[in-house]
C-alpha cells in the first residue's frame, strides 16, 4: 500500500491489485510454459470442469466478480481470486469463513500464548504442494520475506509489517515468528499469508505469472485450468492431509458479472450451477419459489463516497459533510436495497465487535446540508459522480442524485466499468467524487485491520483522495499506530472508536450504507453451505446432499 505523495520513489505495484474488483483489468491467460509444466498449473486451456455423475459430478458455482484480477496471494484483493485461493492455498493458520476464528492449517497448533512476542509453528507432517514437493520451513520464510521486504510493495505488507518483525527457520519443518510487540489479533491474520512454493515462485517472472493466474498451493483443491473472463476449474488434491478435506471431485467456477445471466444460470429447470453469490435482491422471491435457499451475510459491504480533496470545494470538510447529510439513506435502503441494508452509523458495520455509533452520523438532514454549503461559501455546485457499474451500486445512484439535486447541487451520474474508474485513479486523473463498493471483511473482521486497509500514510486509498498530507490525517495516522500497539483490549477498542470519530467527521472516504450480500444454492444438491458477508464462496465444509 502506498501514497506517492508521502513516499516518493516507492515503486508502484503492478496495475491495481489492491482493489476488490480488479478482475476487470483483463490479465492475460498466457502463463510461462515452463512454470505451468513443472508446477501443476493449468492442465488444459479447454477444460471446463465437466464430467462425472453422482458424488463424482462437478460442482458448478457462479461468482459475480471477475476472475481476471491478480491471483498473487500477497497482492490480490480480487473477490474471485481470494475466494479461490482459500481453496488452493493454506496459511500457517486459517480462519473460519464466518466466525473468522483461527484454526491450524499448515501449522499443527495455535500458539498457547497469543500475547507472546515469539510464536513457534511446527509444520504439518506430510504436507505437500500440488506438484508433489514437500512444504518446508524455507517456503514459509520465502513468503514472509516477500511480505516484509521494504523494497517490495504488497497489499499483505500493510497487514503484517506494523507488528511482525521477522520470520525465521528453526529447522526444516519449524518456523518462528518474532513480533515487535504483543499482538494477539495477528493470529487470525496469518490466513492472509498463503504459503507458496519457493521452488516455483522464486523463478524469474513467476510473480507476474501469479498475477495472471498461476496458482500452486498445498490446499485441498488444485487449479486445473484458468480462463480469464470465463471460468476457473479445480480438482480435489488427492495427497491433501489437512483439516478440511475436499468433498467435490471437481469444481468449475464461472465468472458472470452481469446479474441477469448469473441468476439464470442457477435458476429454472435447466439450471447449470448449484450455487451463486452476489444475488440481486429483486430476484430473491423467485429463486426461493423455485426451491433454492437464499441467505444473506451482513458485514462491512458498503457503498462509499470518496472525495478528491485537492479539487475545490471538496477540500472543505463542510462540503463533504453537506453531501453526506443530504442523502436520503433510508430511501436508499428501502428502494434500492429492498431492506437489505442499513444507513452507516460508523465506518464499521453495526455487527462488528469494535462498533460504536460515531460521534458524527449522517442522518438525512437537507436543511443542515444547505447550511453547511452556505457556511463554506459554496453556491451553484455542479458534481459529477464517477461510479462503478456494480449492479447494486447503480441501483443506489438515483437516490444520491435526487438527494443532491434537492439541495441545489446539480448532479451528473457517470457509472463506468470498475476498471475504467480505478484506471483514472491510478493515472491521477482529476475527479470530484467516486461512488464505489468495498468490503474489507474479505481480509478479516478486526477493526485495526479494516481501518488500516482504508486509511494510513502509505495507503492506496489515501493516494486516491490526496489527503494523506493533511494535518488532521497526520494526527489520525499517529493515533492509529498507537492503537495498534495498545496491549489492553478494552483500551485498544476505545482508541479505535475514538479515531473512527475523526474519520466520520472528516468524511474523506466514508460509507453511505452497509448492505447484505446474498448467496443462493440448491439445498437438494448441496449441504453445509454458509452465506458469507463478503464476496465469493467457501465450500471447504460443504458436500453433496
Amino acid at each position: 500500500m502506498r501514497d506517492d505523495d508521502v513516499n516518493p520513489g516507492v515503486p508502484a505495484p503492478p496495475r491495481r491489485q489492491f482493489l476488490k474488483y480488479s478482475g476487470a483489468l483483463g490479465a492475460t491467460a498466457a502463463l510461462s510454459p515452463a512454470l505451468a509444466a513443472c508446477s501443476a498449473g493449468p492442465e488444459s486451456t479447454n477444460d471446463t470442469g465437466g464430467g462425472g455423475s453422482g458424488k463424482d459430478r462437478t460442482l458448478t458455482a457462479v461468482i459475480g466478480y471477475g476472475n481476471d484480477g491478480s491471483w498473487d496471494p500477497t497482492q490480490t484483493a480480487s473477490a474471485f481470486a481470494m475466494a479461490a485461493n482459500n481453496h488452493i492455498y493454506e496459511g500457517l493458520l486459517d480462519t473460519d469463513p464466518i466466525t473468522r476464528e483461527p484454526y491450524p492449517a499448515l501449522a499443527t497448533a495455535i500458539p498457547a500464548d497469543p500475547s507472546a512476542t515469539t510464536w513457534r509453528f511446527p509444520l504439518r507432517s506430510g504436507a505437500t504442494f500440488h506438484d508433489g514437493k514437500p512444504v518446508t520451513a524455507d517456503d514459509v520464510v520465502f513468503v514472509f520475506d516477500r511480505i516484509l521486504d521494504p523494497d517490495t510493495q504488497t497489499l499483505a505488507k500493510g497487514f503484517f509489517a506494523p507488528w511482525l518483525d521477522s520470520v525465521r527457520k528453526v529447522d526444516a519443518r519449524t518456523v518462528e515468528l518474532v513480533l515487535k510487540f504483543p499482538f494477539p489479533d495477528g493470529l487470525s491474520r496469518l490466513t492472509l499469508a498463503k504459503i507458496m512454493p519457493r521452488h516455483v515462485f522464486s523463478r524469474p517472472g513467476a510473480w507476474d505469472d501469479a498475477i495472471k493466474g498461476l496458482a500452486v498451493g498445498s490446499g485441498p483443491y488444485r487449479q486445473t485450468a484458468h480462463h480469464p473472463k470465463s471460468n476457473t476449474t479445480f480438482k480435489a488434491f488427492a495427497a491433501y492431509n489437512g483439516p478440511r478435506k475436499p468433498a467435490f471431485r471437481k469444481m468449475n467456477w464461472l465468472t458472470i458479472v452481469d446479474a441477469a445471466p448469473r441468476v439464470a444460470k442457477i435458476s429454472g429447470t435447466g439450471a447449470g450451477a448449484q450455487i451463486a453469490d452476489n444475488i440481486p435482491y429483486a430476484n430473491i422471491p423467485r429463486l426461493e419459489q423455485g426451491g433454492l435457499k437464499v441467505a444473506g451475510g451482513a458485514g462491512m459491504n458498503n457503498l462509499f463516497l470518496m472525495f478528491n480533496t485537492r479539487h475545490e470545494p471538496f477540500d472543505d470538510v463542510r462540503v463533504r459533510q453537506a453531501l453526506h447529510y443530504a442523502i436520503d439513506t433510508e430511501k436508499m435502503v428501502r428502494v434500492a436495497l429492498k431492506g437489505h441494508g442499513r444507513p452507516a452509523s460508523s465506518f464499521l458495520n453495526e455487527g462488528n465487535p469494535g462498533y460504536r455509533r460515531a460521534r458524527t452520523v449522517y442522518d438525512h438532514d437537507p436543511d443542515k446540508a444547505k447550511a453547511l454549503l452556505r457556511a463554506a461559501g459554496v453556491t451553484d455546485l455542479k458534481v459529477e459522480i464517477l461510479a462503478v457499474n456494480v449492479s447494486w451500486i447503480v441501483d443506489c445512484l438515483p437516490t444520491i442524485k435526487s438527494s443532491w439535486d434537492a439541495i441545489g447541487v446539480r448532479t451528473t451520474l457517470a457509472p463506468q466499468e470498475t476498471t475504467a474508474v480505478f484506471t483514472k485513479m491510478d493515472q491521477k486523473q482529476d475527479y470530484q467524487v467516486v461512488a464505489a463498493a468495498s468490503n474489507p471483511n474479505q481480509f478479516g473482521r478486526d477493526a485495526d485491520l479494516i481501518m488500516h486497509y482504508n486509511y494510513g500514510p502509505g495507503n492506496l486509498w489515501m493516494r486516491y483522495t490526496r489527503w494523506a498530507g493533511h494535518p488532521v490525517a497526520q494526527r489520525l495516522f499517529k493515533d492509529m499506530d498507537r492503537a495498534t500497539r495498545e496491549p489492553d483490549p478494552a483500551k485498544k477498542k476505545a482508541m479505535i472508536q475514538d479515531y473512527i470519530d475523526v474519520v466520520a467527521e472528516q468524511a474523506v472516504l466514508y460509507p453511505v450504507v452497509h448492505n447484505e450480500l446474498m448467496t443462493a444454492w440448491d439445498p437438494r444438491e448441496l449441504s453445509g453451505i454458509r452465506a458469507q458477508p463478503y464476496p465469493g464462496i467457501n465450500v471447504l465444509q460443504a458436500k453433496w446432499t
